[in-house]
């Protein structure tokens, strides 16, 4: 199934240019290998109405997946799970419980994560770790039940 995907990169330093955004084109990369169209991609800073703005946009425009890379660890900058809470139609805790639950195999750090998926609209949108092989590995893990879900919101599956 063809899933067409909004990437949305959020980080002050790529907005500003200061170094090359690699998550972005490592998300991707990893769609295209899924078959899945990416057309919309974005780096906003790490501000809440930027963030929420770039999803509400790439939602506009057709999404039916949005995924964003960054700003899900501890850091006071870090606000994209806020940001994407406070448009959710539905929270989706269990993507968030797998994603730190299989990271825990490879770092024990990633019991500081925080992402996250949730419905907006029709919509689904998934917080990705901001490194880019984490960003890679997360979506991997959660990959699989991806399809269904978007099948669900678009009104071509019914239940779960």
């Amino acid at each position: 199934m063809e899933i067409k995907t909004g990437i949305i990169t959020v980080s002050d330093r790529a907005s500003q240019g200061v170094y090359e955004d690699l998550g972005g084109p490592a998300l991707k990369e990893l769609v295209a290998s899924w078959g899945w169209e990416t057309f919309a991609e974005e780096i906003v800073p790490d501000d809440l109405r930027q963030i929420q703005r770039a999803i509400q946009k790439q939602i506009q425009q057709g999404a039916q997946l949005v995924l964003t890379t960054g700003g899900t660890g501890i850091a006071p900058k870090d606000v994209t799970p806020e940001a994407i809470k406070e448009l959710a139609d539905k929270e989706l805790p269990g993507f968030g419980e797998v994603m730190r639950m299989e990271s825990m195999k490879i770092t024990p750090n990633a019991i500081l994560s925080r992402n996250l998926a949730a419905v907006v609209s029709n919509t689904l949108v998934i917080a990705l770790p901001g490194k880019p092989q984490g960003a890679v590995d997360c979506l991997g893990f959660v990959k699989g039940a991806i399809p269904h879900l978007v099948k669900i919101l678009q009104g071509v599956a019914t239940s779960c």
